[in-house]
């Protein structure tokens, strides 16, 4: 779910999330938070603030040390119609968390249909 407002740009992503191998299958569906907001610096610049979160089971969150909650600062550069470019260094804030992440998104963008 998402919304512009003028310059700011607000997201939220409640993601419901199912291993089906590895260590994570005894939790079953658990739910895993995402948040951004951003703001339009200039037309080619935004500057926000990212939230990434695994709270465990949806029977039962886990407790708050081993869930993961990690804050990112970023910034999105729009390189004209077709490529963006997102970075963000990321902290985590839990135990349960890496304390230091850096993720990087190159996008490009793809038109369908004759509009």
């Amino acid at each position: 779910m998402d919304k512009q407002l003028d310059r700011w740009y607000l997201c939220f992503n409640p993601v419901a999330d199912r291993s089906f191998h590895g260590m994570s299958v005894s939790k079953g569906v658990t739910f895993a938070p995402n948040v951004k907001i951003s703001y339009d610096v200039t037309k080619k610049v935004t500057l926000g603030i990212e939230y990434y979160g695994d709270v465990g089971s949806i029977t039962g969150f886990d407790p708050l040390h081993d869930q993961i909650q990690a804050i990112f600062p970023s910034i999105d550069l729009n390189l004209g119609p077709n490529w963006e470019f997102n970075f963000a260094p990321g902290f985590g804030v839990t135990g349960g968390t890496d304390h230091l992440l850096v993720k990087m998104i190159i996008g490009r963008r793809f038109k369908f249909g004759s509009r």
